[in-house]
């Protein structure tokens, strides 16, 4: 009686307008649920709602993911009053490590971050959204993807501003690594993320390898040009050095000097040393892949050194590095990173400006040059086929020694983005093979199927060899190893049977891609596509073929029993074979394919073709 009193009182209060704090409500509402005055009675027609019904589930939500929303206030903003990048990667690094702590359960530290592009400027006034979550697990590391936007309040306008891939090392009581658990995927966008994480890995252990090879095979000379007549700028008149204490706020909860900050320090140094060659307010475009090779801590010593390297027509390379000493000037310096920063010079409508070339000096300045140069190359093959969504990247991709690393990446994950989608469905069925189907907006995509009685391994090392396919795949005439580039990549010149309504067999220059499981529940792969070698180009007696995405996926089911599946993204070329066999008037995939369980059978404990498979 009393709760029903105050609630009536309180009903009074609220349509006078006057505020009621809202634990208050909720505890009249609670009482009059439970109280014992008779129910309302339901208007005729009103349904009876369910219990529960008022409360629709929401969507589950990935347990490590951050979100974080911040308003770039004038303090966070440059002379234009643009929002600061060294800002920006210090919010784009906290959020990333908060992600990577709820998955280990401890403290996170930075050890990489892979290449950032920027795609647009902050204004102030404006939101920066920031979301990270954990993609991978592995044995110490985590890879985080974070993506960055930013929202005007005004008009409403959201846009994308960068996507970002770091890495996250767990660390235990005094340094010690901790092991972590594995990531389970759950929605078929991280499942994607989760697959090609392994590959992005990958790529990131052989960068430095990547840039050797190129400096090894390219010229030696340095060669320096001038622009609208104006002579070179000697290297020397941009470099920058400056010293940062390490205080308590620069620290995270460990002591240890925060990534995104050592990153914005970088980044102001690097912007002078920019500034000093155009005499101009330079606008940072990208950062290169980078890693942390040590940490600092509190009352640490921070000096940051740049210098211009490399300036092209509307671009320069800044390098930057970071060393850090203690109160004793007698200890060295300890290297705690290195960093390659992309400045453009924009005009009043927005295009970048030409620039004035560099003159480097002689020795290091020389070898700085030269790698700017190769980096450059670097990083327009790596934006380009590892960057660019599957269906803009064209299909023969021409092959060389400093894009091998990323046409390799692209090869396999685009066979793992294929192997995680969702909405694959069955079409027919002959016995053990299955045949399924994917229609998308471009595409139709198969995928066949069938449980074989051989180690995954072994039946991994029947299906990457190209050579023996002829062996089941009728289609197949030969096919030749033009190139063995590494024990994983291999380059064949394949010939195929006349295809209906062809007068000439065709051709193919494929690039195949094998990689072992990187961890416990992750297939044997053997991913296919087409490149271009100058050393094989179209004839006359060949009609020249290309393939966008195929290859094959192994599970182990048992020590003796693997599931085997072809994934094939149908060229317009195949796609009257293709739709003829999902359709049920021909059987021929399902027959190729029970010929390749025979083939598997026969092989799986011969010694001879274990010695030719390598």
């Amino acid at each position: 009686r009393a709760t029903l009193l105050l609630s009536r009182c309180l009903l009074k209060m609220v349509k006078g307008n006057i505020i009621v704090p809202e634990d208050i409500l909720s505890f009249c509402c609670n009482g009059l649920q439970g109280s014992t005055s008779p129910p309302r009675a339901r208007e005729p027609g009103e349904r009876e709602e369910a219990p529960g019904a008022m409360a629709s589930p929401s969507p589950a939500r990935n347990p490590t993911e951050v979100q974080m929303s911040q308003l770039v206030l004038p303090c966070h903003t440059n002379h234009r009053g643009e929002l600061s990048t060294g800002q920006l990667l210090k919010w784009i690094d906290t959020a990333a490590c908060l992600s990577a702590e709820r998955h280990a359960g401890c403290p996170c530290v930075t050890a990489s971050m892979d290449d950032i592009y920027f795609e647009h400027t902050i204004s102030v006034g404006q939101v920066v959204n920031i979301k990270a979550k954990v993609n991978r697990a592995f044995n110490s590391s985590m890879e985080v993807g974070i993506q960055v936007s930013y929202e005007d309040l005004c008009t409403g306008k959201h846009c994308s501003i960068c996507k970002a891939y770091a890495t996250f090392v767990a660390q235990g009581p005094l340094g010690s690594k901790v092991r972590l658990e594995p990531l389970t995927p759950q929605t078929e966008e991280e499942k994607i993320e989760y697959s090609i994480a392994a590959e992005r890995r990958r790529m990131r252990l052989v960068h430095k390898d990547t840039l050797k090879d190129l400096l090894t095979h390219s010229p030696q000379e340095t060669e320096l040009e001038t622009r609208d007549g104006s002579g070179a700028v000697p290297a020397e008149r941009t470099r920058v050095e400056s010293v940062e204490l390490v205080l308590p706020p620069h620290a995270n909860h460990q002591g240890n000097t925060f990534g995104g900050q050592i990153m914005a320090w970088m980044e102001n140094v690097a912007t002078i040393a920019a500034s000093r060659l155009c005499h101009a307010h330079p606008t940072l475009r990208a950062i290169e892949m980078f890693h942390f090779r040590g940490p600092s801590q509190v009352g640490d010593r921070l000096v940051l050194k740049a210098i211009v390297n490399n300036s092209f027509k509307n671009s320069m390379e800044v390098g930057v590095s970071a060393e850090a000493y203690g109160q004793e000037m007698s200890i060295s310096r300890r290297h705690i990173n290195s960093a390659f920063m992309t400045f453009v010079v924009l005009d009043q409508e927005g295009q970048p400006r030409t620039l004035p070339m560099v003159a480097p000096e002689p020795g290091d300045g020389e070898r700085r040059y030269r790698e700017a140069s190769a980096r450059k190359k670097i990083r327009l093959d790596r934006k380009y086929v590892v960057s660019c969504k599957q269906t803009e990247v064209p299909l023969s991709v021409p092959w060389d020694q400093s894009n091998k690393v990323y046409l390799s990446y692209n090869n396999v994950s685009a066979l793992k983005m294929l192997v995680a989608k969702a909405n694959w469905a069955l079409a027919r069925e002959k016995e053990k093979v299955r045949m399924y189907t994917l229609e998308e907006d471009k595409f139709l995509s198969f995928r066949i199927e069938i449980s074989v009685c051989i180690p995954a391994g072994r039946a991994f090392s029947l299906l990457s060899n190209l050579r023996r396919r002829h062996e089941w795949d009728s289609h197949y005439v030969s096919a030749e190893l033009v190139q063995k580039v590494d024990d994983d990549d291999m380059i064949y010149h394949v010939v195929s049977q006349k295809l209906r309504h062809e007068n000439k067999p065709q051709d193919f220059v494929i690039l195949a891609s094998r990689r072992k499981p990187c961890s416990k529940g992750d297939p044997y792969v053997v991913a296919f596509r087409s490149v271009t070698l100058p050393t094989h180009p179209a004839r006359a007696e060949f009609t020249r073929g290309e393939t966008l995405c195929s290859g094959f996926c192994i599970w182990p089911e048992s020590e003796e029993m693997s599931k085997v599946a072809y994934y094939n993204q149908v060229m317009p070329g195949y796609l009257n074979y293709v739709t003829t066999n999902v359709a049920g008037l021909s059987s021929d995939i399902c027959s190729t394919f029970e010929a390749c369980e025979k083939f598997l059978l026969k092989n799986k404990d011969d010694l001879i073709s274990r010695l030719q498979d390598f």
